[in-house]
């Protein structure tokens, strides 16, 4: 039995943009919701919110209803926390605040198997479809249908962007810049030239070397991320959408 294949993956191979939504909620059905919509990701949280494994499961397991890929943005913390989100068929994994080439190589050597890498193997989960999976064959997949994301949102790990961006087993660099204009003591100036030009870098970079590129947007600017060389870029939120409804609401009521 083949896992499941990534759509984010198909349609960047394809050429074409990948789009995600932001869920902040742990509830399936926001999730369920969101992958009726048509969306190719949803890019559920374990740094900045309090998310359990049971929710992201649940999270998973709605999606792939719809044949919607999931990534899971993980904790900075040992290498459970990095593989049990695959474990549990999270499509792909986000590594924030990624420093150096070294910590770029960590990621490597416990999100891919051999022969890239050397994450600890268990087929016995969701994502070997519980041992009906082959075990070489799982291992197969898994490199060539689940990937990892590292987010640059620092400007520390600019002088080893080149060296990231190449080395084998990177799939994709995230550029995050709300951190990244705090970093460059500018928080929240999202027009920054430095800023602008970092987001331009990476996009550049990461392409350059056959790896994709990632950021935050939306339906007004994703075509300028576009002709940047963002092929997979965040739309929206669960959490803007739903405050936006709420205060409609309310501003009309109050006239």
């Amino acid at each position: 039995m083949d896992m499941r294949k990534s759509r984010v993956l198909k349609k960047i191979r394809n050429g074409e943009t990948a789009f995600s939504f932001k869920l902040n909620l742990s509830d399936a059905r926001a999730a369920e919701i969101a992958a009726m919509t048509g969306i190719d990701c949803l890019w559920t949280d374990m740094e900045h919110v309090p998310n359990d494994y049971a929710a992201i499961e649940n999270i998973i397991r709605a999606a792939k209803i719809y044949d919607v890929d999931v990534l899971t943005r993980v904790k900075r913390g040992s290498y459970n926390d990095m593989i049990n989100p695959l474990e549990a068929d999270s499509t792909g994994i986000m590594i924030p605040h990624l420093m150096s080439l070294e910590e770029a190589k960590r990621v490597v050597y416990y999100t891919k198997f051999y022969p890239i890498g050397r994450r600890p193997i268990d087929g016995g989960n969701a994502d070997g479809n519980y041992c009906l999976t082959d075990g070489n064959e799982y291992m197969k997949q898994a490199n060539e249908e689940r990937f990892n994301v590292v987010q640059i949102e620092d400007p520390e790990p600019l002088k080893d962007l080149d060296a990231i961006c190449e080395l084998e087993g990177i799939d994709m660099i995230f550029f995050g810049p709300a951190d990244f204009s705090q970093g460059i003591g500018k928080p929240n100036d999202f027009s920054n030239p430095e800023l602008m030009r970092v987001k331009e870098l990476i996009a550049k970079t990461a392409r350059k070397n056959g790896k994709m590129a990632g950021t935050v947007g939306g339906a007004g600017n994703y075509q300028q991320l576009e002709s940047m060389g963002y092929n997979f870029i965040n739309l929206g939120a669960d959490v803007v959408g739903l405050s936006g409804y709420y205060l409609d609401i309310m501003s009309k009521i109050k006239g």
